[in-house]
């Protein structure tokens, strides 16, 4: 009787656990860090050495991750996402940055050129 109730309470345990363990497939975070990367060579960051690796990286992540999906590693995918994630967004603000300079460089310069006409 003792054996036969331990036996039941042990494989309650380990259906619970099976159970709580399921990470289901991150496809939200997945079509979040497509969209940066997306985004990120929209922007122009393959131009940008920079930026290049950043987006490069996070296009080498997304791939690990859907292989990772593919296996049924969730969580890792997840995390691996996350990173993806990170890194595009990186990029993106690498290529505003640079695009912010290069616009701040030609207000100096017009400032410059009409102070020096006046």
């Amino acid at each position: 009787m003792l054996l036969r109730n331990l036996l039941a309470a042990l494989g309650v345990s380990v259906t619970v656990a099976a159970c709580g363990a399921h990470v289901p497939p991150p496809t939200d975070r997945l079509a979040g860090a497509e969209a940066a990367a997306r985004s990120a060579h929209e922007l122009g960051a393959d131009q940008d050495p920079n930026a290049a690796l950043h987006v490069k990286l996070a296009d080498e992540q997304i791939g690990q991750a859907k292989n990772l999906m593919h296996d049924n590693d969730n969580q890792r995918a997840d995390r691996t996402l996350q990173r993806a994630s990170a890194d595009a967004e990186l990029a993106i603000v690498l290529v505003k940055e640079k695009t912010a300079e290069a616009a701040a460089s030609k207000a100096k310069e017009a400032a410059a050129n009409q102070k020096a006409g006046k």
